[in-house]
């Protein structure tokens, strides 16, 4: 496998296609299945709180995300060293170099689709920012203060900004588009493909609300328009990995998108200024998408391969 540094590790061995989509269901069924451990197969008491509710959901997503990484590196042969490290992380997209890029370039593109909301948050932001929820006035900078200081204390903030994204990206980006791409299959049809197992782990939330008395009807059409949000999400988040050869741009739009949700296309309060951004940003979005992920960009060189990492020599 050529790494971005130029460096040289054996190249994995190739895997039977079959075995890399079994490997890739098993590892999405228990990053689900894992979360309910702690009382269904523990038996530990149901949890006291929210907050150690998702104290608990944290420890068992680090446990099946570091489960996960041992099992692709058994699959595909990668030999742990102490002393080089660097080429096994390599692997999963795990470097150094280029962090700058990585972090900046992606964040700016996937921000082209949120222009829209941009607008309309801003325009909100400028009516609000001299008063508080209770109208008394406020600073903007003491506004944002007070913000950051509740988020930082919010566990639902460091599920979705934090856990959520560096988990779900290390096990459904990092381990199964390599096992995927040694198992013969094309660059982009895995990236199609990909994003159904990722799909597949949100399936919990059907379960959750019916438990939280929401009917069945209701839970369904809720996980749908999710599920349908998690395939587009993961075509995208699947292309910045393969494009780049880095786990870092898929985590910063994977943090991005859950900050923002869905993107505004409308606003009745800016007289059509927030469709006319949307408009540019997605125009935009997609002229730049190629470009601003040119491998070249994110990897000192490419070893002569049409792709930054030799996948397509391993098979």
């Amino acid at each position: 496998m050529a790494t971005p540094a130029g460096s040289h590790p054996a190249s994995p061995p190739a895997i039977p296609g079959k075995a890399a989509v079994a490997a890739c269901a098993a590892m999405a069924v228990s990053y689900v299945a894992v979360l309910y451990a702690p009382t269904l197969l523990l038996r530990l008491p149901p949890a006291t709180s929210l907050r150690a509710f998702f104290h608990r959901r944290f420890v068992c997503a680090a446990v099946s995300s570091a489960a996960s990484v041992l099992a692709t590196a058994a699959l595909l042969g990668v030999v742990w060293s102490l002393s080089d490290s660097s080429k096994a992380l390599a692997v999963f997209g795990i470097r150094s170099d280029h962090l700058l890029e990585a972090v900046v370039i992606p964040l700016l593109l996937t921000s082209l689709v949120y222009a829209g909301s941009f607008v309309a948050r801003l325009w909100v932001m400028s009516s609000s920012c001299g008063t508080d929820d209770d109208g008394v006035g406020v600073s903007c900078t003491e506004k944002l203060a007070r913000w950051m200081q509740t988020s930082l204390q919010d566990v639902m903030v460091w599920r979705n900004y934090v856990v959520a994204p560096f988990t779900e990206e290390l096990v459904f980006r990092a381990c199964m588009i390599p096992l995927l791409l040694c198992g013969g299959f094309k660059m982009y049809n895995i990236i199609f493909l990909s994003p159904i197992f990722f799909s597949l782990a949100h399936l919990n939330h059907l379960f959750e609300l019916h438990q939280q008395g929401c009917n069945f009807m209701r839970s369904l059409l809720i996980v749908g328009v999710q599920l349908g949000y998690t395939v587009i999400f993961g075509w995208y988040a699947a292309f910045l990995f393969i494009r780049t050869g880095n786990l870092v741009p898929p985590i910063v739009a994977h943090i991005l998108c859950n900050m923002m949700g869905l993107p505004a296309f409308s606003s009745p309060r800016t007289r059509g200024v927030t469709s006319l951004a949307f408009l540019a940003g997605s125009v935009s979005f997609f002229c730049l998408l190629f470009p601003a992920t040119s491998p070249k960009l994110y990897n000192a060189r490419l070893d002569g391969c049409s792709c930054w990492h030799g996948y397509c020599r391993w098979s």
